[in-house]
């Protein structure tokens, strides 16, 4: 079984209708569904972007953060994604999030209040610290990238 967090969320703007908060909507979901929290429909034209305000800012403790993703039916089914993903939510940030949609179809796709527009992971950070050396540890890929490994 998985282990539960408790995040703090504060609605940013008050609606005589709120949108519930976000939710998994399946038992084993990974990703709480974000809601357009928009009062009149926008359309997004293709190839556009948009920053789609979700209503909420967080109070993730330290060590986690948010990780705001595409939601693939979107992404299948009208050429919907993000533009910056994941979208980082830092654990000291405490304003509204938003999802950065882009349109890559070739129709106009119409966000509404209330559309799941992405869906938020909350997962765990570890901070590092660097240290520079003049060689790094040999490896059998070296520095082969881009396609390297094969199909």
């Amino acid at each position: 079984m998985a282990s539960s967090l408790t995040v703090q969320v504060r609605r940013v703007r008050a609606h005589p209708e709120p949108l519930p908060l976000p939710r998994y909507e399946t038992e084993l979901a990974a990703g709480l569904d974000l809601r357009a929290d928009i009062d009149e429909e926008r359309v997004l034209q293709p190839l556009a972007r948009m920053a789609v305000p979700t209503g909420l800012a967080l109070g993730l403790p330290p060590g986690y953060e948010g990780q705001v993703r595409p939601r693939s039916g979107l992404a299948l089914r009208h050429g919907i994604t993000l533009l910056n993903s994941p979208g980082t939510v830092d654990a000291d940030y405490r304003g509204e999030v938003h999802a950065v949609l882009v349109n890559l179809s070739n129709e106009p796709f119409t966000v509404r209040r209330g559309d799941r527009v992405a869906q938020l992971v909350v997962a765990p950070v570890t901070s590092v610290t660097l240290a520079e050396v003049e060689v790094l540890d040999a490896t059998a890929r070296g520095g082969s990238g881009f396609g390297s490994t094969g199909r």
